[in-house]
């Protein structure tokens, strides 16, 4: 019996306790409502909102993480933008040494074209090829005219390992350009022979590129890997210029018994970038 009434007891003030609570609760937080605003009081009313709002906990959470999800984000982009200038950095300085090694490349190149007028003695000018005509792959405009001493029908050489190489012949020419036609063109001929046979031809341009040497005695015995040079008999170039190399010989060809060799050129002509332009070819020819 006692033991009830104990715990009669004990639930009848756990429930008065739960009844004042809500109300001391009340009571106070309207004193907090009431007293003015000032630094502690702001403080007091921000720590006990805070220990027993569930929302405010949360949207201060949220809020943490939505300030830390912006710093995240911020770094990120950071870091984005620092790899997109290092990418231009890097891009510039390919770009910076590419031009170096063409530098390089074209001062070697003027340094061997030194030794061009010592075993022939030719007198002329280097010129660079400044484009190419889109319409006319096989020919190229130089930076040099009629006013440097360019004329036309001079002849175009280049250097391969110091070695003077046929490259075409000056078709047009202005003031301060001219044009210069390659010998890859099917327009393109001059008069060669091959070393040692001696075998005299006509060299012409081919639409593939190669070479050709037609008008060849019917029993030529022109070999694959004989040099081709141009001919005394030129009435455009100085005899003995390097043109190419025997590629093949064809004994007969369509419509014709005469062999026509095949001619590799000595030279690229997409990779030569200086041109040296005989000038008073006249006189040279006569020496």
């Amino acid at each position: 019996m006692q033991r009830k009434n104990k715990r009669k007891t004990h639930i009848s003030q756990g429930s008065r306790r739960r009844k004042i609570l809500p109300v001391v609760f009340l009571l106070f937080a309207l004193l907090l409502m009431i007293l003015p605003l000032e630094s502690p009081v702001a403080s007091i009313k921000a720590l006990l909102s805070y220990v027993f709002i569930p929302q405010i906990r949360a949207a201060h959470a949220t809020v943490e993480y939505a300030s830390e999800v912006n710093q995240t984000v911020h770094t990120l982009l950071n870091v984005h933008q620092e790899n997109e200038r290092l990418k231009e950095e890097m891009e510039q300085l390919r770009l910076e040494n590419a031009q170096a090694q063409e530098i390089f490349a074209e001062n070697k190149r003027l340094i061997s074209a030194l030794d061009l007028k010592a075993p022939k003695g030719w007198t002329g000018l280097w010129a660079k090829t400044a484009y190419r005509e889109p319409t006319q792959w096989n020919s190229v405009i130089i930076d040099k005219g009629s006013a440097d001493g360019v004329q036309e029908r001079a002849a175009a050489i280049a250097l391969k390992e110091g070695v003077p190489v046929l490259m075409g012949v000056v078709i047009e020419c202005a003031e301060n350009t001219a044009k210069v036609l390659l010998l890859q063109d099917e327009d393109f001929s001059a008069a060669v022979y091959a070393a040692p046979s001696k075998e005299e031809g006509l060299l012409v341009g081919s639409s593939n590129g190669i070479l050709k040497m037609q008008y060849l005695p019917v029993l030529s015995n022109l070999q694959k890997g004989e040099k081709i040079y141009t001919s005394a008999a030129s009435s455009i170039f100085p005899a003995g210029i390097l043109v190419g190399e025997v590629e093949k010989v064809e004994k007969e060809s369509e419509g014709s018994t005469a062999p026509i060799a095949q001619i590799v050129p000595a030279a690229n002509a997409s990779l030569v970038r200086e041109l040296f332009i005989l000038t008073n070819q006249e006189k040279q020819e006569k020496k």
